[in-house]
């Protein structure tokens, strides 16, 4: 229960974090020899030059102006509200007249806030279920932070998250979705800080520490709920009664438990060791708050603290003497200042230059330190002058290179950034970065400056303050990671743990097994404070070691302190850590923290493990590998079941959505439309840097010239789900919401034309009882069943596009296109001769009418909540079924194909894409004949089993090629219809049965084949350049997976229409022949 200090190695540093100090320090460290913590990944990452030329490209494609796409082509709808009186949490009245036309505004009135009063979200609905089974289901959504709002990459996890809820809620599971904040440590800290200087121009140290502490919960309870309120207009149905903020109380007492039972367990220590130190924070920080900015060479920055900028991108080399002997020693450097800590040279010992200088010592200029100049393998021989300066305190490397040989470790800048007083008083207190300067004009006066030259980097800058981080060396808290992190990789090989999609198993194994210790102290005052104790004895003469104790309460700490030193309680004074925790340690604490751990609460004996947990990719290290160590080790079991990790989203340009690059996008903006200026006054708000400002307004400007349209939630939710989640990285495209949001509008009218139907007709009859009797009541039923089927098996395996893609196709291309237009005649009682069989024939089709659109709308729920309850709402009063109001839709029993198992009709639907081919082409035939109102015959000559199929769909082909008659012609087959007249228009199905349209006036041959001709060189010159595309060097390692799959699909649909027309050139000639 306490340790004295000890020094780690550097394994404390991530592996992305040890390439930019390496860059950015400029080592001369062989490559072939890394030091046994480092990873070298399986794949080289991009160069430096490569990062800043791809950034380069990107912008000139913003910036270009021959950008062909000029953004979504639309125009101002009108917008529909709801006007009748709602209190808050009543039900609509969906009684009132049925609008002309879908409005998101109207739809989504009023409905979240009755799915909340009615506790649809609630587990403790689930008793209430008919359909309730003994199964739990439970997840928390990633805890955004309380600083931020939510942008299209989170509306992205809630888009799907929230499919998964709502679809094992209506499955009849019990489903628990929490939500919950962060409190994100540093980033709320400093937009406070900025606040209060802002407006009363204090600073931190201003205030005492719960002074502050107040100020930042004033402005956290002002700020509000806007994410909430965000999360509500996405139509998230989470449990707000079970709502989560790391700083509540129970999750304190959480994070103060798991900190003192792993320090028990001495799996925290205490240590001294480098680490990521923002100066302009004062503080260590986490790698994920560090970004990397790629520098092509000399360039100009702006550095908090500075007035004016300061020069990074340059390498300078400059020379220390030999002791006791003529020559020197050339070194480079591209941080010249952190000379003063050098503490040694090293080089390989092959090296010829300089073996006989093993041994030997330089003089430093202006410490008159003597530096030993020691040989080792880690020094690349090949790069610079093959000599390196060794400072331990202020590099990664270095600090290994001073453990291997036994060198003192000189911390030269302080925590705020200025030189120490071990660089002398020419130096002491100046900023680190004129100090860069001063040192330059040192060397050259003392003539060992030998050379400065531009030279691409990495730099290191805190994602918070925009300051360059220091690797400073600190006693701080460490987590060992590497027993946990063993535990976590065994138990994805043995099955316990899935990963989905699977190829991220593999660099979960990488990682964790080269995973680094992990600082989890930060240097603030918002956040938990370390449960830790400085413990100071009476009468103590040892005053160098440091002495700490730990425990959940300072009572606690100074009972253990008591028994540890076997001394009096009140002998002992005990000074807590000023230091809180990393953001990260309480984030991976979630799964259980926020269910109520350490006390076992109802709700950790429910719903502990989750069942799953859906993140993005990018958070696989810094928060799920940390929740699985954490969770196995402080709960005996892992956190969740299953890891569904969905792609980042992209913008057009590919490039990451990042406030930096003010390219982010306000989910709320899509759902109700913005415009331009509004957009562009958001850029002009943020502090972007200038250059990123030009190109984020640019890009607006050409993606978004008249603003973005009114596109709602449903469709915003569709459009994100019918992206593969689990691949590439997602290039949303506003365009694409909008064509959704079109969907929303066909589903609308396909509605308004089932209550059309219903209304001049008796209810219809129960689904067990609804039996399909013509062919396309039997085909529509055979569609549906087959698309349940699908959503049934794409749901198990999280293949979202998949479904929507299904439901899409459905909805668009087989109920509306087709079915409801194939049966208008039927519901005019047009149909038949005899009356009783009509009206027979009318309510079957009504009856499968309104199971149809009643029962995809149950499909669709997941995804589109706010439409489907609003469409399935108007057409409950027409069920058969016995359903207790008041009902939601979301709490539904989800369709099930065993349910439907007397819809399915797999030879309909295979015998009807026959039909379809001759109805296409009929349509093709009229349109080249200039036919707009005619209906003229149509003749099929085909072979006997063909004729058969049309025959069954005859009404049908009629009815939607709008065709007066079709004749079928086959003498062999008994079909003895009159062969087709002279002078029609001819086209090819299948390439074998001919189809003849008559045309009154006639067909002039020669037309027809030279409209044809001219269609053919079109369409193969389209076709020649697709396939060129796909003969591009590196196709296949460049483009996405699902981009050559569409290229593929319209490769062959054009090859398909190529065979079409030499067909029908080839029919013209043999009528030409017979003629």
């Amino acid at each position: 229960m306490w340790k004295r200090v000890q020094v780690v190695s550097p394994r404390i540093w991530s592996r992305d974090l040890q390439k930019t100090w390496s860059a950015w320090g400029y080592r001369l460290c062989s490559s072939a020899h890394p030091p046994a913590s480092f990873n070298t990944p399986s794949t080289q990452p991009r160069t430096q030059a490569e990062k800043a030329k791809r950034r380069r490209e990107k912008e000139k494609t913003i910036l270009s102006s021959d950008v062909n796409d000029v953004g979504p082509d639309w125009s101002e709808k009108e917008k529909i509200r709801y006007t009748a009186a709602l209190l808050p949490g009543e039900k609509k009245d969906t009684s009132l007249p049925f609008p002309q036309s879908y409005s998101p505004e109207y739809v989504e009135f009023g409905w979240y806030q009755w799915w909340e009063k009615q506790g649809f979200f609630s587990p403790e609905q689930h008793g209430k279920l008919p359909h309730a089974t003994d199964k739990y289901f439970s997840f928390c959504i990633p805890p955004p932070n309380v600083t931020g709002t939510l942008h299209l990459g989170h509306a992205l996890t809630v888009a799907i998250e929230d499919a998964l809820a709502r679809w094992r809620r209506m499955q009849g599971y019990k489903v628990l979705w929490v939500p919950g904040c962060d409190h994100a440590g540093i980033a709320t800290q400093s937009v406070v800080e900025r606040k209060l200087l802002r407006e009363h121009g204090k600073r931190r140290q201003d205030y005492s520490r719960d002074e502050f502490l107040g100020e930042v919960w004033r402005w956290k309870n002002e700020k509000g709920d806007e994410i909430d309120h965000q999360l509500r207009k996405l139509g998230a149905s989470l449990d707000w009664t079970r709502a989560c903020f790391t700083m509540d109380p129970g999750f304190s007492s959480a994070v103060t438990e798991a900190f003192v039972r792993l320090c028990d367990s001495g799996l925290i220590y205490r240590s001294e060791g480098l680490v990521n130190w923002s100066c302009a924070l004062e503080s260590a920080i986490s790698d994920i708050e560090v970004d990397s900015k790629e520098l092509s060479g000399k360039t100009l920055l702006s550095v908090p603290g500075y007035q004016q900028k300061v020069e990074f991108g340059t390498i300078v080399t400059f020379a220390y003497l030999l002791e006791g002997q003529e020559g020197e020693v050339a070194v480079s450097t591209t941080r010249p200042e952190t000379m003063l800590g050098d503490v040694a040279i090293a080089v390989h010992p092959n090296d010829p230059r300089y073996q006989d200088l093993h041994g030997k010592y330089c003089r430093h200029p202006f410490t008159d330190r003597l530096l030993p100049i020691i040989a080792d393998t880690m020094v690349d021989m090949k790069l610079g002058t093959g000599a390196v300066k060794v400072t331990p305190a202020h590099d990664h490397t270095d600090f290994l290179l001073s453990q291997r040989h036994a060198l003192p470790r000189l911390t030269l800048i302080g925590g705020d950034g200025t030189m120490t007083s071990l660089c002398g008083q020419w130096l002491e207190g100046v900023k680190r970065f004129d100090a860069r300067e001063r040192v330059i004009s040192a060397l050259m006066e003392r003539k060992l400056f030998r050379d400065k030259q531009s030279h691409p980097m990495s730099l290191p800058i805190c994602s918070r303050s925009g300051d360059v981080i220091e690797p400073l060396l600190k006693r701080q808290w460490f987590v060992r990671c590497q027993v946990m992190a063993q535990k976590a990789v065994q138990a994805v090989e043995d099955g316990e743990l899935q990963i989905i999609p699977q190829f991220y198993t593999k660099m979960w194994r990488n990682w964790l097994s080269n995973i680094s210790d992990w600082c989890i102290s930060r240097q603030l005052w918002w956040g938990h404070q370390i449960p830790a104790y400085l413990v100071t004895l009476q009468n103590s003469v040892d005053t160098e070691e440091e002495l700490w104790v730990w425990g959940r309460t300072a009572a606690e700490a100074r009972e253990r302190a008591a028994v540890n030193f076997g001394v009096n309680p009140d002998h002992i004074t005990l000074t807590q850590d000023p230091d809180v925790l990393d953001t990260w340690f309480s984030s991976g604490l979630f799964p259980f923290a926020m269910l109520g751990w350490p006390q076992q609460k109802e709700d950790l004996k429910q719903f502990y493990p989750n069942s799953i947990l859906e993140t993005g990719s990018d958070l696989i290290f810094f928060w799920v590998a940390r929740m699985v160590m954490l969770g196995k080790e402080l709960t005996g079991q892992l956190p969740f079941k299953q890891v569904f990790f969905h792609s980042l989203v992209r913008d057009k340009y590919g490039r990451k959505m990042s406030k930096s690059l003010g390219n982010v996008i306000d989910p709320l903006d899509v759902i109700s439309g913005v415009s331009l200026e509004r957009l562009q006054k958001k850029i002009k708000e943020g502090n972007l840097d200038p250059r990123e400002s030009v190109v984020a307004m640019e890009a607006q400007e050409k993606d978004f010239p008249k603003g973005i349209p009114e596109c709602g939630t449903d469709a915003l939710r569709f459009a994100l789900c019918s992206y593969k989640a689990q691949g590439d990285d997602i290039s949303l495209s506003v365009s694409h919401v909008l064509s959704c949001r079109h969907f929303c509008n066909k589903m609308w009218q396909a509605v308004r034309f089932t209550l059309a139907a219903l209304q001049d007709a008796s209810s219809p009859a129960s689904l067990a009882e609804t039996h399909p009797v013509s062919s396309m009541d039997r085909w529509i039923c055979s569609r549906l069943y087959c698309t349940v089927r699908q959503c049934e098996e794409a749901f198990e395996s999280y293949e979202l596009h998949t479904i929507t893609s299904a439901l899409h196709s459905f909805w668009v291309h087989s109920l509306c296109d087709v079915y409801l237009e194939s049966i208008k005649p039927v519901l005019k009682q047009e149909a038949s001769d005899s009356e009783e069989q009509k009206e027979r024939e009318r309510q079957v089709a009504i009856s499968v009418l309104y199971h149809s659109v009643s029962l995809s709308l149950c499909l669709l729920s997941p995804f589109m909540p706010f439409l489907t309850e609003e469409l399935w709402q108007r057409l409950l009063p027409y069920s058969a079924d016995s359903i207790k109001n008041p009902t939601s839709l979301c709490v539904q029993p989800y369709p099930k194909t065993s349910q439907l198992e007397h819809w399915y009709f797999p030879e309909e639907e295979a015998d009807f894409s026959l039909a379809q081919e001759v109805v296409r082409v009929a349509r093709l035939l009229r349109a080249q004949c200039q036919m707009t109102k005619e209906k003229p015959d149509l003749w099929a000559v085909c072979a006997p089993d063909q004729a058969q199929t049309l025959l069954h769909f005859r009404s049908a082909i009629c009815t939607l090629g709008r065709i007066s008659k079709l004749r079928l012609h086959c003498p062999d087959g008994g079909f003895t219809d009159s062969p087709p007249p002279k002078g029609s228009a001819v086209g090819v199905v299948d390439h074998s049965i001919r189809l003849h349209l008559c045309v009154q006036t006639g067909i002039n041959a020669d037309k027809q084949k030279a409209l044809l001709c001219q269609r053919r060189e079109k369409l193969a010159n389209k076709l020649k350049q697709a396939i060129s595309r796909t003969l591009m060097p590196n196709y296949t390692e460049k483009v996405p997976d699902r981009v050559r799959q569409e290229m593929d699909n319209k490769i062959a649909a054009m090859e398909e229409d190529l065979k079409n027309i030499e067909d029908q050139l080839l029919a013209l000639e043999d009528m030409k022949k017979q003629d």
